[in-house]
């Protein structure tokens, strides 16, 4: 079966930086992004061969610790090869952190961008497209 797109799931919980000292921290952060993202795809379906595009919006409980790149290449890995076979498909990666103090309104959000938007926190709302252009047209 064919991955419909966009996919958009939530992760809930802090992001695991790539630098983490401790490796199962790192793969622990990657099953939960690959957990959280089952909600959005069908049981059964084929990785994606097309070029690929991924949002990250994180929204911490309080100002953010760390730099909010190095939260990207753990959610890349993480979804590589059963969203997208490799993430060399990546052509566009757009990152964000919205600190409870420094937020503002949104155009027309999905529902599942609400539920990461109004929801528990810390919460990192992942959406990956396979039009890599579709915000620049």
């Amino acid at each position: 079966m064919e991955i419909v797109f966009p996919v958009e799931f939530v992760v809930y919980g802090t992001p695991v930086s790539h630098q983490a000292k401790r490796p199962e921290s790192r793969e622990q952060w990657k099953d939960e992004v690959r957990n959280s993202s089952h909600s959005a795809l069908p049981d059964t379906h084929f990785a994606s061969v097309d070029r690929i595009a991924v949002t990250l919006f994180y929204f911490p409980p309080e100002p953010m610790q760390g730099d909010i790149d190095n939260i990207v290449k753990l959610v890349l890995d993480a979804c590589c090869p059963h969203i997208y076979l490799d993430d060399s498909q990546v052509e566009r990666v757009v990152v964000q952190k919205f600190e409870p103090d420094h937020l503002f309104s949104f155009g027309s959000p999905s529902a599942t961008f609400v539920h990461a938007f109004e929801g528990a926190k810390p919460a990192l709302y992942v959406r990956i497209s396979n039009d890599p252009h579709e915000e620049l047209q």
